[in-house]
């Protein structure tokens, strides 16, 4: 991962001087240009980043304001409180979308609401939300219960999903005042964060209790031997890509503008993929059909078929004239399947401020939301066979209580008389006499001081 660099993207119009601010750092590698606009004499930064290129828009620009989704204004029926949100604090929901959102080439149909400012854009749901693969306005610790004014809204009319988090306070700094801020989804790729009120400098806002982050950020996971047990694989996250946005940008009315950059995942043929002029090192893997740079979420599957290998030295017309066979290994993983294992050391530790202990919401039906997304804890499988063994050990236990309880209850039943026949060494001994009324009598031989007696039984 270390020694993975990349080519920086140039972008028209742009200058290298060294008073300009750095807006955002791109942890992937990247240049950094600003634009001066004559007309105005406000400055749009603009990052060129490998994936997105991000436009900082100030509060007297008339960008930030256009790229503002007035809520209110948009139809009801299309706007939704989530109240559960609304009314806790470090909690998460999932929310399905209308349409396929491209998030760094990858086509997502379902995120994760949070919050503490931000979206959850992965597929597995982890313990560490605010670690990765998030898209994050203003990540912090908010807590929409402090306030019946508080809400969490999302919006989604098929061509943009917003999220909105109105008047908002942070967890033990609720003097400072209210936050508002959406960050928006569009069906093109772009995403938008749009600040209306930030009563405080964002570098002020405390990272001790949880992280404090504005940007982007996306993870692939792969399997790796379990220490524990070297039978079985545990997944861990590893984070290819993260932008950081400056927080001293984010002020009330400013915005922020990602703008998505062609991928090697577009391409849909070999041809156009080897001949791709991006900046990643694009290679066909003609198994899986795919072109990738092997940075992305489809890793696992890209190493278990070998694909970087068989991309070396080989050209399209090479892989006209052999015939693969397009069976899945054992060892194929894709990103919406299965479970995950995985501690802090899997993940880059500089990506962690603190331990998130967010919660993902289970209990979301009543906002519309799919109660059934929430993460499944998957063992061993048991076999048919096994809980047939298992149900039959367990009555045959119930039928020897049961059968012990009668007969101690009726000593003098054919039953107890079966078992007291055939195992002397454990009972008395009994001599049956007839006696002259056609009763039968069961006399018992005292052992030691006890008594002579006998039991009276019906003849059968």
């Amino acid at each position: 991962m270390r020694g993975w660099n990349r080519r920086a993207r140039e972008s028209p119009g742009q200058v290298s001087e060294p008073d300009r601010t750095q807006l955002s750092q791109d942890l992937g590698g990247g240049t950094l240009a600003m634009d001066t606009l004559p007309d105005n004499r406000t400055r749009v930064m603009e990052d060129n980043h490998s994936y997105y290129v991000s436009r900082l828009y100030g509060p007297s620009e008339p960008r930030s304001r256009e790229l503002w989704v007035d809520v209110a204004e948009a139809n009801r029926s299309q706007v939704k409180i989530h109240t559960i949100l609304s009314n806790t604090h470090r909690q998460a929901s999932r929310v399905v979308l209308s349409f396929d959102f491209p998030f760094y080439g990858h086509p997502l149909r379902q995120i994760t609401i949070a919050t503490g400012g931000f979206i959850f854009m992965g597929d597995v749901i982890h313990r560490m939300l605010t670690a990765t693969q998030y898209v994050a306005p203003l990540m912090a610790n908010f807590n929409p219960g402090y306030s019946d004014n508080s809400t969490v809204v999302y919006f989604d009319n098929g061509t943009v999903f917003v999220v909105q988090w109105d008047h908002v306070y942070l967890q033990g700094w609720e003097d400072k005042g209210s936050f508002t801020f959406q960050a928006a989804l569009h069906r093109d790729g772009r995403i938008v964060f749009g600040y209306k009120e930030i009563p405080m400098s964002v570098p002020e806002i405390s990272s001790s209790q949880h992280p404090v982050k504005t940007g982007l950020s996306d993870a692939f996971m792969i399997l790796n031997p379990s220490p524990d047990v070297p039978e079985s694989r545990r997944r861990s996250i590893f984070e290819y890509h993260r932008i950081e946005l400056d927080p001293s940008k984010v002020t009330s009315m400013s915005a922020v503008e990602f703008t998505p950059l062609p991928t090697c995942l577009q391409h849909r043929s070999c041809d156009a993929c080897m001949s791709s002029d991006l900046t990643f090192n694009c290679s066909w893997c003609h198994v899986l059909q795919r072109c990738s740079s092997g940075f992305d979420r489809y890793r696992q599957e890209w190493m278990d078929y070998g694909c970087a290998q068989e991309a070396e030295g080989r050209t399209c017309e090479d892989f006209q004239d052999e015939d693969h066979d397009l069976a899945s290994p054992d060892t194929s993983f894709s990103p919406y399947d299965g479970d995950l294992t995985t501690t802090s050391s899997s993940l880059f530790i500089d990506s962690l401020t603190t331990e998130d202990d967010t919660k993902l919401n289970p209990y979301a039906g009543g906002d519309g939301l799919q109660n059934n997304l929430s993460p499944k804890t998957k063992g061993t499988p048991v076999h048919l066979g096994t809980i047939v063994g298992i149900v039959l050990a367990v009555l045959l236990v119930a039928a020897i209580i049961l059968a012990g309880i009668y007969i101690n209850g009726h000593p003098t039943s054919n039953a107890a008389l079966f078992f007291i026949e055939r195992r002397p060494h454990h009972w008395p001994a009994m001599k049956f006499r007839s006696h002259p009324d056609h009763s039968t009598y069961a006399e018992v031989e005292p052992s030691g001081h006890e008594k002579e007696g006998f039991m009276e039984a019906e003849q059968c």
